[in-house]
């Protein structure tokens, strides 16, 4: 055992850990070691003192987040073990003409509260836990053991994503190695300016590849909007297809200047596309009848269960607008990353959508993350990007 430290749990209260779900909620234990400190290390343990799992402990709701589900003696050995699996997954995908992947999801890969995006050789580190990050040393290591020369540089991004008291001491810096940015990367042979600097989230949105390539299957001469769009993504996609025009509409002139900086670096040229400073709801109430193709991709509308209702209220007023809007025939990718809207509850919210537009629609694909940010199957949780392809009649 790497720690003394442990929570015991409830009578009846570990089913959902021996069934693999990572997550221990604070009502659950019913004792624990004294002057436990966020990110602490602690065995879980039954009420009969069996061993549970070994995860990383937090004074809040979910009080432990399971690393691992058997006892580890040596936790060098582990960060190796987990980073070596997730980069056997990643060769596996094959990917084309791509040279940017996340490595490390989460739950999704058995690491609960840590994100690692790759972008050619340059590696993004993300905690989301206190835990996660204050085992950031051990884990650069054992990505220069599994990556070796493959790895110039590794840059902490988590101080926006750590609880805001213990982030105060944190900076954003380089962990290993330096680089210099904005980085080029290629992704389906589409070429992006990628800075984690100052970018959102670690850069770069990956979770939307294989969605971006499904939308080029449909973009040759059409007219497309593409709301939300930050970097500019679908745009390019679309662009590089042979859309008729495109239009990337963002409230952020920074987003719109990093997809200007994107359209010059494929050598587009701006003929066939205009990047617009706006807001979604008020252009798309100003302009009916003029797209074949509308993406729809917010960003979260609900970060906690309390802002649910609003946010699928949001959700409803955007894409009802779309569907009304949209030219007939034409098709709307619409998306939720809110982790808390389920499938069903976005999927019920386009059909009252639909039904105060008054058009008739058909459902014609069902999308979801790309299979380098993989759903762990005993954490519902981490199948967090919902998606629908509407076609309007």
């Amino acid at each position: 055992m790497i720690t003394e430290h442990s929570v015991h749990l409830k009578r009846g209260k570990d089913a959902p850990v021996r069934r693999f779900h990572p997550w221990i909620f604070s009502g659950a234990i019913y004792q624990q070691s004294p002057n436990l400190q966020d990110g602490d290390w602690v065995n879980v343990l039954s009420d009969k003192d069996e061993f549970l799992g070994l995860g990383h402990y937090h004074a809040g709701s979910i009080a432990v987040k399971i690393v691992s589900f058997t006892p580890v003696t040596d936790l060098q050995d582990l960060w190796v073990h987990k980073i070596a699996r997730a980069w056997e997954l990643r060769q596996q995908l094959n990917f084309t003409d791509t040279n940017a992947f996340r490595l490390i999801h989460g739950e999704g890969d058995g690491c609960p509260g840590l994100i690692i995006d790759v972008y050619q050789d340059v590696f993004v580190f993300q905690a989301h836990t206190i835990g996660m990050y204050r085992n950031r040393e051990a884990i650069v290591n054992a990505l220069k053991i599994v990556f070796g020369d493959l790895l110039k540089a590794v840059y902490d991004k988590s101080k926006e994503t750590l609880p805001p008291n213990f982030a105060t001491n944190c900076q954003n810096d380089y962990l290993f190695g330096t680089a210099t940015v904005p980085h080029e990367i290629q992704e389906n042979g589409v070429k992006f300016s990628v800075n984690w600097v100052t970018g959102q989230k670690t850069g770069f949105f990956l979770d939307q590849r294989d969605n971006r390539a499904l939308l080029a299957h449909y973009a040759k001469d059409k007219h497309i909007l593409n709301t939300f769009c930050y970097s500019g993504g679908f745009s390019l996609y679309a662009l590089k297809a042979g859309a008729a025009s495109v239009i990337s509409l963002d409230a952020s002139a920074k987003a719109i200047d990093l997809v200007n900086a994107n359209i010059s670096l494929n050598k587009f040229g701006k003929k066939k596309h205009e990047a617009i400073v706006g807001e979604t709801l008020p252009y798309l109430k100003n302009n009916q009848d003029e797209f074949d193709i509308i993406i729809l991709d917010p960003p979260a509308f609900a970060k906690s269960i309390s802002t649910k209702h609003k946010a699928l209220q949001g959700y409803q007023k955007i894409n009802q607008l779309a569907i009304q809007q949209i030219k007939k025939n034409g098709l709307i990718f619409t998306y939720s990353c809110s982790q808390v809207i389920t499938r069903d509850l976005f999927l019920n919210m386009l059909v009252a959508a639909g039904i105060a537009a008054g058009r008739e629609i058909q459902v014609i694909h069902q999308m979801t993350q790309a299979p380098d940010h993989p759903i762990n199957l005993f954490h519902p949780e981490s199948n967090y990007l919902k998606g629908f392809v509407l076609r309007v009649i």
